[in-house]
């Protein structure tokens, strides 16, 4: 029942990071697709809304790789609980 308790709130907390990068995803391309039509808009000679897009899109990648990518907290963190464990079982 532990084991089983213990993979809910691991399983969990995956799911609300992933929830937690797609908000900021989306937020990402409503607010940017907002600053890019105001800037067409108003001033086409300058396009300044390539800064937001890049600087927030470096945010928004950082954030993906934190998420899915192979080197992720919870992996690291759940490999240093399984070694942990190995060592009170001894």
């Amino acid at each position: 029942m532990a084991k089983n308790k213990k993979n809910y709130e691991l399983a969990k907390n995956r799911v609300e990071k992933r929830i937690g990068f797609m908000i900021h995803a989306a937020v990402y391309v409503l607010v940017n697709a907002g600053l890019i039509t105001l800037n067409l808009i108003r001033s086409p000679d300058k396009l300044w809304f390539i800064w937001p897009l890049g600087g927030w899109g470096l945010g928004v990648l950082f954030h993906a790789i934190k998420v899915f990518g192979p080197g992720s907290a919870s992996n690291w963190k759940e490999k240093m609980i399984e070694k942990e464990q190995s060592k009170l079982d001894q």
